[in-house]
């Protein structure tokens, strides 16, 4: 039987636990260098949002007043945008079909909020947006968007 000698192992057989840690770390750093550029982008973007869909749920209101010659009523709310109200033929000449085809959500899935009288702002109606923490007042993103700003 011959025996066969044996392999001298490489000096250089693979990755030390330093270069292995060094590239962790500089992948770590990548990530969240695009991470905060991403999060910022989208918290642009849902306050962008919320004031387009007050913009536009402020000029359907404005054409339902000049229809109807006055705003729905806090219980009518927002929905009197959607569907005819209860009494509107006697009030004016209601839009057939509407003022818009769907009442949209905010940018966080809830509800605009549609007060009247306005406390906040110097039309007849407040209309906003309870912002990220869905709490009024707040500052950036939980700030509150709405028909005064």
């Amino acid at each position: 039987m011959t025996l066969k000698p044996k392999r001298k192992p490489s000096k250089q057989a693979g990755f030390t636990l330093t270069e292995i840690m060094v590239v962790i770390f500089i992948i770590g750093l990548l990530s969240t260098v695009v991470l905060f550029n991403v999060l910022g982008a989208r918290t642009d973007a849902q306050v962008k949002t919320a004031r387009t869909n007050v913009a536009a749920l402020t000029n359907a209101l404005e054409q339902y007043s000049l229809d109807m010659y006055d705003y729905p009523t806090e219980q009518q709310g927002l929905e009197a945008l959607v569907t005819e109200p209860a009494g509107a033929n006697s009030a004016g000449s209601y839009r057939r079909g509407g003022y818009i085809q769907k009442l949209p959500l905010d940018p966080w899935g809830r509800p605009f909020v549609y007060k009247r009288p306005a406390e906040k702002s110097d039309k007849a109606y407040d209309l906003y947006s309870l912002g990220a923490d869905g709490q009024e007042g707040g500052e950036d993103e939980n700030a509150d968007i709405g028909n005064w700003n």
